[in-house]
């Protein structure tokens, strides 16, 4: 029988996905929901039919504790009172990023657990994949010495772009944060970890370019179903999601639950996704440039961009003896001394983040099974600090400033 029980709140695509990984091999079992949609609440009951339903998290976290640890994967603005509540109660707490939108909530997340002593581990997925290990091993052995800098991109592209952060959840700061945080944390994180040196000043620039109403080509529509000029637009919806007609999966889930071509053409007539990406109620930036100064002298830039096709990170690390180039799938490491080049293809999966989503929810429930927070590869003080570098790069593109942590 599983051992490890897990409450869920937020049963959301995030939500949703972690708790199959955690319950496919039988490792772990759902004890609990609460999800104020009831649609999405019976949908996962569906597949867990023993956990108790609950439309509020108060709810749940009114009742007896329930579970050994919960998962929180609410919408970014409704992380912090869960997240501290339930570490108060004696969960085990997996968050979903970012932590919190504003960063003294997120301090109080993490004076919440460290007070309590539960363990806490923050959905910073790109540590967890082989890929990164594979990386990781490169520089912890020595082969390419001392690494002096890093050049990381992150591809959103340019699809995904209009889809979440021009009509999407994520389009306006007030209502979710600001991009570099909802989408890049990933990044920032991904950078501390394998440079494994905090990083003590950042500048940042960058903006919304394109997605205003000032690049509207002439004769656009307020909707794409209606648009004379759809046919030679990067960003037309009809385009975008009818490849996804007939499966239930993202993007097209996001827009509706029926996803029959009817659907998505009610879903574009009447919903936010098939709306002009010129005629939208946006402002966060589609593209951002950040530089790093770490402690001991190394740097790193990152950019992310909405001008791409969708594709894996890309990252080039130059040391003293050696160069690693990597694509998100395969490494190419240059020697300096023997001038040898090594190729070493990682083979990620293609869903998951790269295996991302699969290896943190196994490292979570060995650090749960072995009562050993090890397997967790960031303590909640790590997580903090990818994120004061978040609101340090925002805070240097709006006030053109180098900002010190």
């Amino acid at each position: 029988m599983p051992h490890i029980e897990l409450a869920l709140v937020g049963a959301g695509d995030r939500g949703t996905k972690y708790t199959r990984y955690a319950t496919m091999d039988g490792r772990a079992r759902l004890t609990a929901v609460a999800e104020p949609d009831p649609r999405r609440r019976d949908a996962l009951l569906a597949e867990h039919p023993d956990a108790l339903s609950f439309g509020d998290w108060r709810e749940l976290a009114g009742r007896p504790r329930l579970a050994d640890a919960v998962v929180i994967a609410t919408l970014d603005a409704d992380h912090v009172e869960p997240a501290v509540r339930f570490a108060e109660l004696g969960y085990h707490v997996l968050l979903e990023k970012p932590m919190a939108i504003d960063l003294e909530d997120c301090r109080r997340i993490v004076a919440a657990a460290e007070r309590s002593g539960v363990m806490f581990a923050v959905c910073h997925v790109l540590r967890y994949t082989t890929y990164t290990r594979q990386v990781k091993d490169v520089l912890d052995s020595g082969r390419l010495g001392e690494i002096v800098t890093i050049e990381h991109l992150e591809p959103v592209g340019w699809w995904h772009h209009a889809h979440s952060y021009v009509r999407g959840n994520w389009r306006r700061t007030d209502e979710a944060t600001f991009m570099l945080l909802a989408k890049s944390c990933h990044d920032l994180d991904w950078l501390t970890y394998v440079m494994g040196r905090r990083v003590m000043r950042v500048s940042s620039f960058g903006g919304l370019k394109h997605f205003t109403a000032g690049n509207r080509p002439a004769g656009a529509a307020d909707r794409c179903l209606d648009c004379a000029v759809a046919a030679t637009c990067p960003y037309d919806a009809e385009r975008i999601y009818s490849p996804y007609v007939g499966e239930q999966r993202w993007p097209l889930s996001v827009l509706t639950e029926d996803t029959s071509e009817a659907g998505l053409l009610r879903a574009l007539r009447e919903g936010p996704y098939g709306r002009c990406v010129y005629a939208c109620d946006n402002d966060v930036v589609d593209h951002q440039v950040v530089n790093l100064d770490f402690d001991g002298g190394a740097t790193a830039s990152f950019t992310m961009t909405a001008f791409s096709p969708a594709a894996l990170r890309k990252t080039r690390i130059f040391g003293t003896h050696g160069y690693l180039e990597g694509d998100g799938a395969r490494l190419t490491v240059t020697d300096f001394v023997t001038g040898q080049v090594e190729v070493i293809d990682t083979n990620p999966p293609a869903d998951g983040h790269g295996g991302g989503d699969q290896g943190l929810i196994a490292a979570f429930l060995d650090a749960l099974d072995r009562n050993d927070p090890a397997a967790i590869l960031s303590d909640p003080r790590e997580s903090l600090h990818s994120h004061e570098i978040a609101w340090a790069a925002e805070e240097s593109r709006l006030t053109g400033t180098v900002v010190s942590l």
